[in-house]
């Protein structure tokens, strides 16, 4: 059985309920005998592993609707790991007041704290290496357009 990855998307769409701020940060539907959706949430708070089930329930409900309950499949619905890169702008509002590693698109790498949040981009105060100490740079403004790759900075201390 082959699925319709536009038509996955939309149900999956439908799967998520009205009163949660998630949305989809990631699908992919494998192409093979017995293909595996998996899908990857988020929300302005986090997704917690309740709400990961319920969208589960309700997708795995509406591919059934649709392709048939003798459908073979497997899904697979969970947050972005903490090792992920931030995708969507919507996620990086919750991670304000931590360290960033940036990869921009002119090909530059940038590490700092992120400082605030606009619909355009990001404030980040870029920490640089000088003469074996750390120095704050003043926040600057980062178009969502520009960062390649961003990823929270994860610290044991």
């Amino acid at each position: 059985m082959k699925f319709d990855r536009d038509r996955i998307a939309e149900l999956l769409q439908a799967s998520l309920p009205d009163d949660a701020n998630l949305f989809v940060v990631g699908l992919t539907v494998s192409d093979a005998i017995r293909p595996k959706v998996t899908v990857t949430l988020d929300g302005e708070q986090g997704v917690g592993i309740d709400e990961c089930a319920q969208v589960s329930r309700r997708l795995a409900r509406r591919i059934e609707e649709e392709y048939g309950e003798e459908a073979s499949y497997t899904l697979e619905v969970s947050s972005p790991g903490a090792d992920q890169p931030l995708i969507d702008p919507r996620q990086y509002t919750r991670h304000v007041g931590r360290s960033l590693d940036l990869k921009l698109t002119d090909g530059t790498e940038k590490t700092g704290v992120l400082e605030e949040t606009t619909p355009e981009g990001i404030q980040l105060a870029e920490v640089v290496k000088e003469k074996n100490k750390k120095k704050t740079l003043p926040a600057t403004h980062i178009p969502f357009a520009d960062i390649a790759e961003a990823k929270v900075v994860i610290s044991f201390k």
